[in-house]
């Protein structure tokens, strides 16, 4: 199995790629209103910096990633945007800087993390390399959020090829969390990269599949783009109900944009 490093690397590169979007910005353009209902810039970023945080406790310090666990259970449905709020009160340097050194110790943790050992999360354990990507996923989604509120376009990049992986890997989970049981079938999901390769995932002669564009299907699973806007297509009833409920994260279904 691969180590962490190569996805630890592109974890590194996309957080260096929005720390450029927000580090010129003055202090009344961190108060701009993203597409998240209530979201600044600022809470994006403070979102960010609170992941991280609770990401590096998960690998330097279990016992007190387990305290978190526990306030989180207290308020499952509001303790993200709680932590977030909060954070967002920082003035806009200090959370820069604070994000800056979280995230570069966390990246420094996640490569010395040994070959086998699962790190703790708010679901199953993950291996240091998942982790790494599920950081990514996450650092990029918030990361379209703030380029969305800036009007900037970001170019698309092969780092997406681990964010569309994860987003294959959740099929099963995106159903569970939406009260469906999985199809016992696997899908064939082929993606057309930045570059114009093409990403496959599952058997080439599965009856049902989807195929499109990788950074479009990003979009989906991440919940940052309606599906009629994109340019993906679902062969097969059970590919096209998934299309409807996909999602990379964590947690509760999202309304999506």
């Amino acid at each position: 199995m691969a180590g962490p490093g190569p996805i630890v690397a592109d974890l590194a590169a996309e957080s260096d790629e929005l720390d450029d979007l927000v580090a010129a910005l003055p202090p009344e353009g961190w108060a701009k209103a993203t597409p998240a209902p209530g979201w600044t810039i600022a809470h994006q970023i403070a979102h960010l910096l609170w992941t991280d945080r609770v990401a590096l406790l998960s690998v330097t310090d279990e016992d007190g990633f387990a305290k978190v666990l526990t306030e989180a259970a207290a308020d499952p449905s509001g303790f993200v945007d709680a932590a977030a709020e909060e954070l967002a009160k920082l003035p806009p340097e200090e959370l820069l800087n604070d994000w800056r050194v979280t995230r570069r110790s966390l990246h420094d943790e996640l490569q010395k993390v040994t070959d086998g050992r699962k790190l703790p999360w708010f679901g199953p354990p993950m291996s240091a390399a998942s982790m790494a990507t599920a950081r990514l996923m996450e650092t990029w989604a918030h990361g379209l959020d703030v380029a969305d509120a800036l009007g900037v376009t970001r170019p698309a990049t092969a780092r997406l090829r681990s964010i569309a992986h994860l987003g294959v890997r959740t099929r099963d989970y995106s159903y569970v969390v939406n009260n469906l049981t999985p199809p016992s079938e696997p899908f064939l999901v082929e993606l057309r990269g930045p570059d114009g390769d093409i990403w496959s995932w599952g058997p080439s002669d599965a009856a049902q599949r989807v195929t499109g564009s990788a950074e479009d299907f990003c979009y989906l699973v991440t919940q940052r783009r309606a599906l009629k806007t994109l340019d993906l297509t679902a062969e097969g009833e059970d590919a096209q109900r998934w299309l409807s409920i996909a999602q990379a994260f964590a947690g509760p279904p999202g309304p999506g944009r």
